[in-house]
C-alpha cells in the first residue's frame, strides 16, 4: 500500500513512521512518498526515518520528491500535513494579533483565521490534484486549522477526506486512566468542532464514570485539564472541555500571558526546529537522537502560557503523552483498508448529527469507521452555551471559506469581526491589513 505524506519535511513525520514500523499485518503500508517544497528539510527527515528503520527488515520503503503530481500518482492514502508560510508565518500570526490585544494562536481566534486564509487556497488545489491523479485515494488531513481545512477539501473530495486531531483522544485517555479504566476500550462521548469540543461522558464497561470524576477534587486535580480549568468550573459545565477552550473561558488571562511571555509559541518552535534542521545539515551523528531530544522539549513546553495563566506550573510527566495523532491515523487507515471496524473521534461532515448545523459542516465527533469511510455516530445535543459557541465559530469558518474563494477583503474582515475573541470591527480591519502586510500569501485578498 502506498502512502503519500504532504509536508513530508515536517518535524512530526517520524512519529508516523514509528507507528508504521510496528505494523506487520497483511495490507500494511509498504511504500511511503514524502513530498515537500523544501528539499533540505525533506533530506533531513529522510535521514531520521533511515535511522528509525535500522534493524527493521520489512520497514516501508521511503522516497522523497518536491513534485506534487509525481507524489500523488498511485496513492492509496494521502496524509496532508502542510504548513503554509512555515513557522515564521505562525510567529507572524501571533505578533500581529498580540499587537492588537487579541489572541494569535495558530488555530484559535485571529491567528487561526489568518492561518486558514493562507492555507485554504493551497488545500483546495491539493484536493483538486488528488481528485484528478488519485481519485480512489483517501485523504487524512492533519493540516491546521484541521476542521476548517477538512471542510474546504471536502468540497472537492466529499467524504474521502477525513480530519484527525489527537487532542480529544489524549483527553479521553488521561481521564480513563484516572478513573481506573482501559484507555483503549473506554468510550469517549466527545462533541464539538476541532479544538472546540467537550468530553461529556466516559463509559467504562458500559457505565458513565464522568460524574465520579466531577465529584472528586483530588481526581480533578490529578490531570492537565483539571488543573487548567479548575474543579469549580468543570463542575459548572458538567463536562471537561478540550484544552483549547482555555483560550475562550480565560481569554484575558491567556492573552496577557502570551503578551508577557519571553517568546511566543510559534517563535519558540521556529527557532527550535531551525536548530534541529541545522544540526542535521552539519552532520549530526544520530539524526534520530537529535530529533527525539527536540521532540521531548517540544512536548514539555506545550501550552506553557496557558499553564502560566492558570498558575499550575510545569507540565506533569503523566500528561506528556498526547493522544498520538499518528496512532489515530494508523487506526483510521487500517479500518478503511482492511475493513477493521473501529470507533475514532474524527473530523467529518455533520450530516444530521448536530441539528444546529447543516449537513456539510465538518464537526469533531466519535465515528464508526469501516471500508466505506467514517460515519458520525448519533450524539446527544449540546447544551445551549456550547451550541452558541460552536455556531458562532462555524459561521466564522464559513466566512473564511468565502473569502478564500472570492478574494474579498470585506469578507475577510467579516470573518475576523464575527469571531468571539475579536472584540471590534475596527480591530478586525487592522488585523486584515496587518496580516496582508506580513504574508505575501494573502495578497489575493484585494477584492471588495
Amino acid at each position: 500500500m502506498r502512502l503519500v505524506i504532504l509536508g513530508g519535511g515536517g518535524f512530526r513525520v517520524p512519529l508516523v513512521y514509528r507507528a508504521l514500523l510496528g505494523d506487520h499485518a497483511e495490507g500494511r503500508v509498504t511504500e511511503i512518498v514524502l513530498h515537500d517544497l523544501d528539499a533540505a528539510r525533506l533530506g533531513a527527515v529522510a535521514r531520521v526515518l533511515a535511522d528509525q528503520a535500522l534493524g527493521v527488515p520489512d520497514a516501508p520503503a521511503v522516497t522523497a520528491t518536491t513534485d506534487l503530481d509525481e507524489a500523488l500518482r498511485g496513492a492509496d492514502f494521502v496524509f496532508s500535513a502542510i504548513r503554509v508560510g512555515g513557522l515564521e508565518g505562525r510567529a507572524a500570526d501571533e505578533r500581529v494579533a498580540l499587537a492588537e490585544g487579541v489572541l494569535g494562536q495558530e488555530t484559535v481566534g485571529a491567528g487561526g483565521i489568518a492561518y486558514g486564509l493562507r492555507t485554504v487556497p493551497v488545500a483546495l488545489d491539493i484536493a483538486r490534484r488528488v481528485r484528478e491523479l488519485a481519485p480512489d485515494a483517501w485523504v487524512i488531513n492533519f493540516t491546521n486549522p484541521a476542521g476548517l481545512v477538512t471542510e474546504a477539501m471536502s468540497r472537492e473530495l466529499g467524504d474521502r477526506v477525513i480530519g484527525i486531531c489527537d487532542s480529544p483522544v489524549g483527553l479521553g485517555r488521561r481521564v480513563a486512566r484516572i478513573l481506573g479504566g482501559d484507555p483503549d476500550s473506554a468510550f469517549i462521548d466527545y462533541v464539538g468542532l476541532n479544538h472546540l469540543g467537550w468530553l461529556r461522558g466516559l463509559r467504562i464497561d458500559g457505565r458513565d464514570e464522568l460524574p465520579r470524576l466531577l465529584g472528586d477534587d483530588a481526581l480533578l486535580g490529578s490531570f492537565e485539564e483539571g488543573r487548567l480549568f479548575g474543579a469549580e468550573w468543570l463542575r459548572s459545565l458538567g463536562a471537561v472541555p478540550n484544552e483549547y477552550l482555555h483560550y475562550y473561558y480565560f481569554n484575558r488571562e491567556a492573552v496577557r500571558s502570551y503578551q508577557e511571555a519571553e517568546q511566543t509559541r510559534g517563535a519558540f518552535l521556529r527557532d527550535q526546529q531551525a536548530r534541529f534542521y541545522d544540526e542535521l545539515q552539519r552532520g549530526s551523528d544520530s539524526a534520530w537522537k537529535a530529533w527525539d531530544a527536540t521532540r521531548a522539549e517540544r512536548e514539555a513546553t506545550y501550552m506553557a502560557e496557558n499553564r502560566e495563566a492558570a498558575g499550575v506550573g510545569e507540565r506533569a510527566e503523566e500528561d506528556l503523552e498526547s493522544g498520538g495523532y499518528e496512532k489515530v491515523a494508523l487506526a483510521l487507515m487500517r479500518a478503511i483498508a482492511r475493513d477493521e471496524r473501529a470507533t475514532l473521534i474524527l473530523n467529518v461532515r455533520n450530516r444530521t448529527t448536530l441539528s444546529a448545523l447543516d449537513g456539510d459542516a465538518v464537526i469533531e465527533v466519535p465515528c464508526s469507521v469501516d471500508a466505506n469511510g467514517a460515519h458520525p455516530m448519533v450524539v446527544d445535543p449540546l447544551p445551549l452555551h456550547a451550541t452558541g459557541l460552536v455556531c458562532a465559530v462555524k459561521a466564522v469558518e464559513r466566512e473564511v471559506l468565502a473569502a478564500a474563494s472570492s478574494g474579498s477583503r470585506t469578507t475577510a474582515v467579516k470573518a475576523f469581526a464575527l469571531h468571539p475573541l475579536v472584540d471590534s470591527v475596527a480591530v478586525a480591519r487592522r488585523l486584515v491589513e496587518g496580516y496582508r502586510g506580513v504574508h505575501p500569501g494573502l495578497a489575493y485578498l484585494n477584492g471588495a
